[in-house]
């Protein structure tokens, strides 16, 4: 039967609705096309407000999932989760600096071990006859590069004293300790055998220096070390006049003998007594000197009678001792007596 033409515009335009949204649909479209209002299957207005105007559409309360670049997965636009702090990395400090050493290096590159003290100034005694004494070779070890060689070939092969033998160890020990010859066997002899034996200001000062020598043998056994003089050091021996006797009442006239006692002696006695000089109260005492016994090697009694002196009764005289090029003075001795009134002769 026929169908009438109203019916047939009523029907194609049915399926151009149809044809438009399901192609909007395959397009991914989630909404109307831009540019213009929404449109209902049926013609009207989707979503309109009174006004007709668009409402926003509620937003979902969880944004849609994606993948992020790194490739875990979360709602996009969400805040990165949270993740522990990494320390930042460690900072290397710069290496300290090692002091240098001025001592020489050992072949395994470490510092040497520091040299003992060697031997304090002498005095160097003025050795006035040239002839070899222990006073005088202990001034030629106190160059430990050429003396301890010198000094070991003057000793005698049977030291006479215990100062030579004392010597003798102390040579032996500074060649040894410089890698140089000596024998660490004779100079630990010689110490031990000379314990408790030695006195003086020389010979103390050269006991403690060899005693040295050996300790650091034994601390470093197979060590060698270069020995230097020690220019700064106090003196061995401090040399002066210890006393002067002038009797109990501490008085003395002319013609009277007083004892000048010497202490710290660092020189052979009798070079003194034969080249040495006194003057009391500034008058010169005619020579040889004499010399009595005393206790200790480093002191010197000496005895010399007052010269004629001018002077009021009372007053303070000085001794002084002359050697070399060295004076001790021992100022206001004793007090002056005056001499012993002439004996009248006798009446005829």
């Amino acid at each position: 039967m026929g169908v009438s033409l109203g019916t047939r515009v009523a029907g194609l335009c049915l399926a151009g609705t149809v044809a438009v949204v399901a192609a909007s649909c395959v397009a991914g479209e989630a909404g109307p096309p831009s540019g213009g209002r929404d449109v209902s299957v049926a013609g009207g207005l989707s979503n309109g407000g009174p006004e007709g105007t668009p409402r926003r559409a509620a937003g979902s309360s969880e944004p849609a999932p994606s993948w992020r670049p790194d490739g875990s997965g979360g709602p996009v636009g969400a805040p990165e989760p949270d993740r522990p702090s990494q320390p930042p990395p460690p900072t290397r400090a710069a290496p300290t600096p090692t002091p240098r050493s001025d001592r020489p290096a050992k072949d395994d590159g470490a510092p040497s071990p520091a040299a003992p003290a060697w031997l304090p100034p002498g005095p160097v005694s003025p050795d006035t006859d040239a002839v070899p004494d222990p006073a005088a070779l202990y001034d030629r070890l106190r160059t430990p590069a050429t003396g301890c060689a010198d000094v070991l070939r003057t000793i005698p092969s049977v030291p006479p004293t215990d100062d030579w033998r004392l010597l003798r160890g102390l040579a032996n020990g500074c060649l040894a300790v410089q890698g140089r010859g000596g024998s660490w066997e004779t100079a630990a002899r010689d110490h031990a055998e000379l314990a408790g034996r030695l006195d003086g200001c020389k010979g103390h000062a050269a006991y403690a220096v060899l005693t040295g020598l050996l300790e650091f043998h034994e601390r470093h056994p197979g060590s060698t070390v270069r020995l230097g003089s020690a220019p700064d050091r106090a003196p061995a021996c401090v040399y002066g006049i210890a006393a002067v006797d002038a009797g109990a009442d501490g008085t003395a006239r002319p013609g009277e003998v007083i004892s000048i006692e010497l202490r710290g002696t660092y020189f052979d006695h009798a070079e003194l007594l034969r080249d040495g000089g006194v003057s009391v109260g500034g008058v010169s005492v005619p020579g040889p000197l004499t010399a009595l016994p005393v206790a200790r090697p480093d002191h010197l009694r000496l005895t010399v009678p007052v010269p004629p002196l001018t002077a009021a009764p009372g007053t303070p005289v000085d001794v002084r001792v002359r050697y070399g090029d060295t004076e001790v003075a021992r100022e206001g001795a004793f007090a002056f007596a005056a001499p012993d009134p002439l004996t009248p002769s006798a009446s005829p």
